[in-house]
């Protein structure tokens, strides 16, 4: 029998390169609490992403967490149902209320059109996603919040190591949050992340990170503990020093699905973006024609030891924590999608002849 192919692996450094980055660990005894470990990851993270401030914590839900909570908002934020729960959490986490707006048809991010038709005098954020590593319209999103003076934070769980043009994805918004989960192109075990380039909010994060302890005998915050711990963070450094090499090579895995996928009738491929060097963080496909074809095919892949996932299926909208709160027919576009979306099996080193195995599966059963 074959081994499980799941939708995802974990990149690990080689086994010798971890314990030489972790040994001093057991001479100092320091493990948590911002040590040596930690500030040299974010310094050389802060040097990768190009970005001007970065604040390391424990998990990518709690940097968003956090992050929307450094801003102190109230009132409405808008955002997107076809994501992640954490993104939806997050906000209501804080006390706040999302407003989702509806996704576009090309990159299934937040639909720019129609954010300002959603806006009201509540209206206090945005809080979009740059799905499966696609950007969303940044600028579009910029003018928005300096007309309406609106905090904007990105979700860039998906987006490590992505750029614009050249400029790294967290530098956008006032905010982008990151997830260095086991699953993720890029991760620290676990943990997370936020970018931004306000010194202020620097100092708020670190409060909020740790307890809201601002002194010896002061805590002048409610604070939560989100640290990262050193070995996530010396994780963190050895899977940073091949990053480009993992992402080299989940390229090779996406463009051998291409090939296989393309032109064929019955699904859909997102487009390369123009001007975004992409980290090939997920193979979305979406399935037309048949009734009920997307769990179909997931069935039968799953009979042959493979393992895709619904993302993002249901969506947040219809959790049944939200139930009665919100209503998914009022983003139409976004149903469609969740209702025929499947991610494959993408990871550094899948081999390319299980990616034909895996089309071929697919394409005799559209």
């Amino acid at each position: 029998m074959k081994e499980q192919i799941n939708v995802t692996r974990s990149s690990m450094p080689e086994f010798e390169e971890y314990m030489a980055e972790i040994k001093e660990l057991w001479d100092t005894h320091w493990l948590t609490n911002m040590g040596v470990k930690h500030k040299k990851f974010a310094k050389c993270l802060r040097n990768y992403l190009n970005v001007e401030m970065v604040t390391l914590l424990a998990n990518g839900h709690l940097a968003l967490e956090c992050a929307i909570a450094a801003f102190d908002l109230q009132g409405e934020v808008i955002t997107t149902p076809f994501t992640f729960a954490s993104t939806t959490h997050a906000i209501v986490r804080n006390g706040l209320k999302p407003v989702f707006c509806d996704i576009n048809e090309n990159d299934y991010n937040i639909d720019v059109k129609k954010i300002e038709g959603l806006i009201t005098e509540k209206t206090c954020a945005i809080v979009p996603v740059h799905l499966y590593g696609n950007v969303c319209d940044v600028e579009t999103i910029e003018k928005i919040a300096q007309k309406y003076k609106l905090k904007v934070i990105y979700d860039a769980a998906h987006a490590f190591g992505v750029t614009v043009n050249g400029i790294g994805i967290g530098n956008f918004g006032d905010a982008s949050t990151f997830s260095f989960h086991a699953t993720k192109v890029f991760n620290t075990i676990e943990g997370g992340a936020v970018t931004y380039n306000n010194e202020e909010l620097k100092k708020t994060l670190y409060f909020l990170k740790n307890f809201g302890i601002t002194g010896p005998e002061s805590v002048e915050f409610v604070g939560g503990n989100a640290k990262m711990n050193e070995f996530q963070a010396a994780m963190g450094i050895c899977n940073l020093r091949h990053i480009d090499a993992e992402i080299a090579r989940r390229q090779t895995v996406f463009n051998r699905y291409r090939e296989n996928l393309e032109g064929n009738k019955g699904i859909k491929l997102l487009q390369p973006q123009p001007a975004v060097k992409s980290n090939y963080a997920y193979f979305p496909i979406v399935f037309y024609g048949k009734s009920n074809l997307r769990n179909y095919v997931f069935d039968e892949l799953e009979k042959n030891q493979i393992i895709p996932r619904k993302y993002f299926y249901p969506l947040t909208t219809d959790y049944e924590c939200y139930a009665d709160r919100f209503n998914s027919n009022e983003t139409p576009v976004a149903k469609n999608i969740a209702d025929r979306v499947i991610t494959l099996p993408l990871y550094a080193d899948l081999m390319l002849d299980e990616v034909d195995r895996i089309c071929k599966i697919i394409l005799k059963l559209i």
